[in-house]
């Protein structure tokens, strides 16, 4: 690759053998180089690809604004990140987890603490991002000296959430946390059961809801495709079926989303399971 452009020392952009920009980062990249000069691949830390130009210039702002050990060790986080839970995880999160840990340095050198009003919640429903986030405090600590609260495990986790799901942000991660607690705690009301959190029906459920917080978050409702299987569900499954109604009522309440037939089955189908 060679230099297109010189942002500042440390980043440069270029374009990689397809001929997609790319945003190249690493420890002085850009001393001294001029458009047309090669990059010296030993130097090289981190290659970003540009999606679209807003991409670009958010990537480029936060980049030229951030302390390089904060990149290189948001870099770390997302690493293990995609190690420890072996999934797809958005590009995104470089330019959200970077942004979210520097500020979060800058509030702990201030001496500001933002307390987690959902740590109980994270740990108990995104238990394995939460791990990560755990972990990604001890990067931060080995690598930059500082030891950051707990309550940031938590923010941390959200972010990971966010980008596994590809929803769009904190917040987004934030409101599909309280909507699969409510649901749980309709099905709970309505079925009058108390959930056993080892079995492996509940972890399928659990893992239902958050595609499903997901698909509704993002307006990808399953569509509709089997109007017996429907009839079949409202015959034999009357008691769950109705519980998944309550669903649908709070969904519609709460997000102005309509759920389809094909959601309120799988529901149905989830809720008779771990109602057994």
């Amino acid at each position: 690759m060679v230099v297109e452009k010189v942002i500042n020392n440390n980043l440069v952009r270029s374009y990689n053998e397809d001929n997609t920009e790319v945003l190249v980062i690493g420890c002085g990249l850009g001393f001294k180089k001029k458009p047309g000069d090669v990059i010296e691949t030993s130097l090289i830390e981190k290659i970003y690809t540009i999606q679209d130009k807003k991409t670009s210039n958010q990537l480029i702002e936060l980049l030229s604004s951030v302390p390089n050990e904060h990149i290189q060790t948001a870099n770390a986080i997302v690493s293990y990140a995609k190690k420890a839970l072996d999934c797809k995880i958005s590009d995104n999160i470089y330019i959200s987890l970077t942004d979210h840990l520097s500020y979060a340095i800058q509030r702990y050198e201030e001496g500001i603490n933002f307390k987690n009003a959902l740590i109980w919640e994270i740990k108990k429903y995104y238990s394995r991002e939460y791990k990560v986030g755990l972990e990604a405090l001890n990067i931060i600590e080995t690598r930059l000296n500082i030891r950051l609260p707990e309550d940031e495990a938590g923010y941390i986790a959200l972010h990971l959430v966010g980008a596994s799901l590809k929803v769009g942000n904190v917040m987004e991660s934030t409101d599909m946390l309280g909507m699969i607690q409510n649901i749980l705690q309709i099905v709970k009301y309505q079925l009058n059961i108390e959930f056993d959190e080892e079995s492996i029906h509940y972890e399928r459920f659990l893992t239902h809801l958050k595609f499903f917080a997901q698909r509704i978050i993002s307006n990808k409702s399953l569509e509709d495709d089997n109007e017996e299987l429907i009839k079949t569900i409202q015959k034999e499954y009357k008691r769950e079926y109705k519980c998944a109604l309550k669903i649908r009522e709070y969904i519609e309440s709460h997000f102005s989303k309509f759920l389809t037939d094909t959601e309120l089955i799988y529901l149905t189908v989830h809720i008779k399971r771990i109602a057994l």
